[in-house]
């Protein structure tokens, strides 16, 4: 009895296992968005994660939402510096995400400050 239950609690912890590793090593895609950033906020109750959003149009129209990851602090420091700034991010999107990753599949691994094609010289 006790070595079907060692037996069945360890296939349970080793496919949770695998299941994590799959959503947080693998990518479905990356790529690169730009627009003006318009939120960067530290938010939760118990579990905080760092959100984001850029609009990619003139009126706001079309909303990027994306996450970014608490090990990557110099892109959140980029983010906060570059508020209200038109940005180029570089993210990777996931599969899915657990609630202590992010709230978005989207997750952004690089800031680049862009000048904005409304306001052209």
């Amino acid at each position: 009895m006790k070595k079907s239950l060692f037996v069945t609690l360890g296939i349970i912890v080793a496919l949770f296992g695998i299941v994590y590793a799959f959503i947080y090593f693998v990518t479905y895609s990356d790529g690169i968005r730009s627009g003006e950033l318009i939120k960067i906020s530290h938010k939760g109750v118990i579990i905080k994660t760092w959100e984001g959003e850029i609009s990619q149009g003139i009126s706001g129209a079309q909303i990027f939402s994306f996450s970014v990851l608490d090990k990557d602090k110099e892109v959140i420091e980029q983010l906060q510096e570059h508020q209200g700034q038109y940005v180029k991010l570089h993210y990777v999107e996931r599969f899915a995400t657990f609630l202590w990753l992010g709230d978005s599949k989207y997750f952004v691994t690089k800031v680049e400050l862009e000048q904005s094609p409304h306001f052209k010289n």
